[in-house]
């Protein structure tokens, strides 16, 4: 698509008034209509337009029109510029919220503070549109209506995009120090050198035991399961060695 020139109607009809050239080429110029061009020669259109002068303003030259009036063929071109503007930098300003949303701007805040506390204020101030003030008194809980607050998704209420709200918490999240590697600690001397019991030793699971069967009790150690003829008769032989 062609660049129109500044105020592509009023350079019409000035064009129209001015100068022979066609009807195709002043809309092709002005990026309108022949139609279009057709009545603001007949007075339909634009009526109350003034004219305005490519000439002056550098949109066109002399020459230029010159050999399109000669030519009916022939594309008006724009002159090129040699004035050249700086490109100007848009401002980022506190986030614009409509005014059917900023009574939630509070509940927001409440919301991003407590399941974001990473984010810093200027972050939380960028995401929902608010003041330091505003911020502070419901972080302190002295807003004026800080009894019915209720913490509400900013996402949800429209106030900002979810894309807008991950990119601020990753943010975040990468100015914070990662965690330190402390390494696996010592063991104290006493569980080291201390006596191990055999209650306290690892038991192998048995398969009666996976499915909660009660283990086989164990028979206490006592005095009939010795054999008194075996043992005496050991002694005996001991005393006719000697």
């Amino acid at each position: 698509m062609r660049t129109a020139p500044l105020m592509p109607k009023a350079t019409a009809v000035w064009l129209v008034e001015n100068t022979s050239l066609t009807f195709d080429q002043i809309a092709d110029f002005c990026v309108l209509h022949p139609l279009e061009v057709k009545g603001i020669a007949d007075g339909e259109v634009a009526a109350g337009i003034r004219g305005h002068d490519p000439i002056t303003s550098g949109q066109l030259t002399r020459d230029e029109i010159a050999k399109a009036e000669k030519d009916p063929e022939h594309k008006l071109q724009l002159a090129q510029t040699k004035v050249r503007l700086p490109e100007v930098k848009k401002q980022r300003g506190p986030r614009y919220t409509p005014l059917s949303r900023r009574q939630d701007r509070p509940n927001a805040i409440l919301w991003l503070v407590r399941n974001h506390p990473e984010l810093k204020d200027a972050q939380i101030m960028r995401l929902v549109g608010t003041t330091k003030s505003t911020l502070q008194a419901v972080r302190d809980r002295t807003h004026w209506n800080s009894s019915n607050l209720a913490p509400l998704d900013p996402v949800t209420l429209g106030i900002c995009s979810q894309l807008d709200l991950d990119m601020e918490v990753g943010k975040a999240n990468k100015d914070k120090s990662p965690p330190v590697d402390q390494g696996a600690t010592l063991v104290s001397a006493e569980i080291t050198t201390g006596p191990v019991y055999e209650e306290d030793r690892p038991q192998p699971i048995l398969s009666d035991d996976v499915f909660g069967a009660p283990k086989p009790a164990r028979k206490p150690a006592d005095e009939d399961d010795f054999d008194l003829d075996s043992v005496f008769g050991k002694l005996k032989g001991l005393k006719t060695k000697e």
